[in-house]
C-alpha cells in the first residue's frame, strides 16, 4: 500500500538526516586524527561510521523508510560526500594537532 508522504516533512527528515551525518564525520575525523590513523585505516573509519549512521537511521524509522523518506537510498547515501571533506578536515587537523606538534 503506498502512502502519502508530505513534501515538507521529507524535505525536514532529509536535513536531520543530514545535519547528523555531518556531525557524525566531524567526530569521526576527530577520533580518527586522535587515534593516529593513516592511509586506507582513516578512510575505513569514515565509511564504518556512515555504515552505523545509515543503520541508526534505518533503526529509528522501525526499518521502514519509506514512511519517512521518499527512497531508501537517500537515507543510506544523502550527504556522503560533503560528509567525507568535513571527516578530512577534521581528521588532519586532529591529527597535526595530536601527533606533529
Amino acid at each position: 500500500d503506498s502512502l502519502a508522504l508530505s513534501a515538507e516533512n521529507v524535505q525536514h527528515n532529509l536535513r536531520i538526516a543530514y545535519y547528523c551525518r555531518t556531525f557524525l564525520s566531524i567526530v569521526a575525523g576527530a577520533i580518527a586524527g586522535v587515534l593516529g590513523l593513516t592511509g586506507v585505516y582513516g578512510f575505513l573509519c569514515y565509511f564504518l561510521v556512515m555504515l552505523c549512521a545509515s543503520a541508526g537511521l534505518a533503526a529509528k524509522t522501525r526499518f521502514n523508510t519509506s514512511a519517512f523518506f521518499d527512497s531508501w537510498h537517500r537515507v543510506a547515501f544523502d550527504g556522503f560526500l560533503q560528509g567525507l571533506m568535513s571527516f578530512v578536515l577534521f581528521w588532519t587537523l586532529v591529527y597535526d594537532i595530536v601527533h606533529i606538534f
